[in-house]
């Protein structure tokens, strides 16, 4: 059984960091697609960035040069650093895997619905 588990939100200040990582269990291939998503209270679920099996990023204009996601195949583990952090970053930030994709690019990289696979989610708190 395939689960995603995302870890490492918490509340920081406007202006700090963190680093969000998402562990896939159940799925020995590392060949697929990923993103990172979030969601405010009482907004949509928003597309942060994506990673397709040959490394290639692809990041929404909200967080580009702030964001970095990344991949540890070894561990099987995806991550999310994220710095210079603003209050409208707050939100649930979830990954998700898909599995048929091997590559992918822009905005079609993090598009929530193309994604099967879906973590719990981890809270991301940012005061100004």
């Amino acid at each position: 059984q395939v689960q995603l588990v995302e870890s490492g939100g918490g509340s920081v200040q406007a202006g700090g960091s963190l680093r969000l990582s998402c562990a896939v269990f159940g799925y020995a291939y590392t060949s697929y697609c990923m993103g990172w998503f979030r969601q405010a209270p009482g907004k949509e679920r928003e597309g942060v960035a994506g990673f397709d099996s040959d490394g290639v990023t692809s990041y929404a204009d909200s967080v580009k040069g702030r964001f970095t996601i990344s991949q540890d195949n070894a561990k099987n583990t995806l991550y999310l650093q994220m710095i210079s952090l603003k209050p409208e970053d707050t939100g649930m930030y979830y990954c998700a895997a898909d599995f048929r994709c091997q590559y992918c690019s822009g905005p079609y990289c993090y598009e929530g619905r193309r994604y099967n696979y879906w973590g719990q989610g981890t809270q991301v708190t940012v005061s100004s």
